[in-house]
């Protein structure tokens, strides 16, 4: 450990009584001065993060355009995204471990060259069988970048610069959220679909590149190779993998009506217990629940999943209605997401930065949960005649949610942890990011499906064949075809499809609204949990 560091860490070991360790190793390596190899390494793993963020956004935008070029069906596809982001569940969990043991350079170079050549060779792959290989050979590769993005910010660089880093982390969440649709967009109408892959095969060997210079050549760690917790890395990875199948697949096949979806939640339910059992009888345990077993701790991962569903609003609500109430294309709303959400984001993280610096980590979770709900509200106003620009005030008040919230919520994890129990705490913030948004977009979809139903079924019960009203307007709609050839008959009954296709239309738009409230409500939510948060105790992390 530097010498810098370890002033830090033996007074914020006396300040919070904690000294035990999880993942040995230092938190600095000894030749973190000069900083270039950090710097480099860092660059490296940044750079995997942001490709993590692209890829998946990339892949569920670009999914229709994918489905007709691979001639697959619309269950097929949905399996074939499943079994896309399944894999980055499972393996997530010990990616800090594996880097701990085997050296992050290790750990990444061999990976990224090996997603490279996956992602040049899946366009001309042929067969559904094959696909579901290599994306899910693809998904394994893709799971080792965010966790060792973590490793590498809290192992490579000093303390002072952890706020900026993660905050960059943080930062590529919801700009490629917002960026990925215009990429999508213009991807498919410029230069092919296959690009969706082919932008890796540039990028992903310049991670192994900057990781070869940015890690000196590290020793394998015998004594946490000779201790490993095998039987928790492989519960907790296998478990929160069947959840994950569990939630994405069942909005599609109606949830416990499934025997495959009951299955699959018990499945996962029993082996995520049996992880939590495990880490507390074996010697040595990998990622033992006490490192977040504190109030403040508990309460920021709270803070997290009511950000997962506020955030909905942004990341799933907004392009989602445009696609399916304005019939748009991702490259017709690409722009205003990218004005609205990225650009503002790009000036936001720098004040959230120097916010959590100068103040309390709550401030900023208060400011960022008070935006997501301005928004929620704002989006239960919305027409079918909205347009991507329409949303430009909401998208705007979204940017500072998502530039304060999540980044707030984990410096306030960090500064209430042992920062030697770091990379610990961070498989735990990892699986509970990934596992808490896939929870909130899957209920999020099953509820737009439900509220769409209902929706559709009490307009319905205005639509009566015997009122006055609705005979003109089915009349009114008819004559619009009348000109175009056949009898009064097929006119009526384009009339009859088109007033169809409006109550449709309608119901879909009341069921958004229900989305944005429930955006608004988890945002209030968050409101109150930030309430019962108490200050950090003293350490680097705390305002200065």
């Amino acid at each position: 450990m530097s010498a810098a560091a370890r002033p830090l860490t033996v007074l914020w070991g006396r300040l919070t009584g904690r000294t035990g360790l999880i993942i040995s190793g230092p938190l600095l390596s000894p030749d973190a001065k000069p900083l270039i190899q950090p710097v480099l390494a860092a660059a490296a793993v940044l750079l995997g993060s942001f490709i993590v963020g692209f890829d998946t956004r990339l892949f569920s935008i670009g999914l229709p355009d994918l489905r007709g070029a691979f001639e697959l069906s619309f269950d097929q596809g949905a399996w074939l995204s499943t079994v896309a982001t399944a894999p980055q569940i499972f393996i997530a969990p010990a990616v800090p471990w594996l880097a701990a043991t085997f050296g992050v350079g290790r750990v990444l170079f061999w990976p990224s060259l090996a997603y490279a050549l996956l992602c040049l060779i899946i366009p001309s792959a042929q067969g559904f069988e094959m696909l579901v290989v290599l994306h899910a050979l693809r998904g394994l590769l893709l799971g080792v970048f965010i966790p060792a993005t973590i490793m590498i910010i809290f192992r490579r660089l000093p303390i002072s610069w952890w706020v900026p880093a993660i905050a960059i982390y943080c930062f590529r969440l919801a700009f490629s959220q917002s960026v990925g649709v215009a990429l999508v967009g213009f991807y498919v109408e410029h230069l092919g679909w296959q690009w969706v892959y082919w932008q890796d095969v540039i990028l992903a060997p310049l991670i192994g590149l900057l990781i070869r210079a940015g890690t000196p050549p590290a020793r394998i760690d015998i004594g946490l190779l000779e201790r490993a917790d095998w039987g928790g890395m492989a519960l907790l990875g296998t478990g929160w993998a069947l959840i994950y199948i569990a939630l994405d697949q069942g909005n599609r096949l109606d949830w416990l009506q499934s025997g495959l979806i009951l299955t699959l939640l018990a499945a996962g339910a029993a082996l995520v217990i049996g992880f939590f059992i495990n880490e507390q009888l074996v010697a040595n345990p990998w990622a033992s629940h006490t490192v977040i077993a504190s109030r403040n701790v508990l309460l920021a991962f709270l803070a997290i999943l009511c950000f997962d569903v506020a955030s909905i609003s942004n990341s799933y609500l907004v392009p989602n209605f445009l696609v399916a109430v304005a019939g748009l294309r991702p490259e017709e709303i690409g722009r205003p997401l990218v004005l609205g959400t990225a650009v503002p984001l790009v000036l936001l993280m720098p004040v959230a930065v120097m916010a959590i610096r100068r103040f309390d980590a709550r401030l900023s979770l208060l400011i960022g949960f008070a935006a997501f709900a301005v928004a929620g509200e704002l989006g239960t106003t919305i027409t079918h005649e909205w347009s991507p620009w329409t949303f430009l005030p909401i998208l705007l008040i979204q940017s500072v949610g998502q530039a304060f919230t999540f980044l707030a919520a984990v410096v306030y994890i960090l500064a209430n942890s042992d920062p030697k129990l770091s990379t610990s705490v961070a498989a735990h913030v990892q699986v509970l990011r990934l596992g808490g948004a896939e929870m909130g977009l899957s209920l999020m979809a099953t509820l737009l499906r439900q509220r769409e139903q209902l929706h559709s079924y009490l307009l319905g019960l205005h639509v009566s064949a015997s009122s006055g009203t609705v005979d003109g307007a089915v009349q009114g709609l008819a004559g619009s075809f009348s000109g175009a050839g056949g009898s009064s008959q097929l006119a009526t009954a384009r009339g009859i499809g088109t007033l169809a296709q409006l109550v449709a239309r309608e119901a879909n738009v009341l069921a958004y609204i229900d989305g944005f409230r429930v955006s608004y409500w988890a945002a209030l939510a968050g409101l109150l949990v930030v309430a019962f948060m108490g200050a950090a105790p003293k350490g680097p992390l705390t305002p200065r």
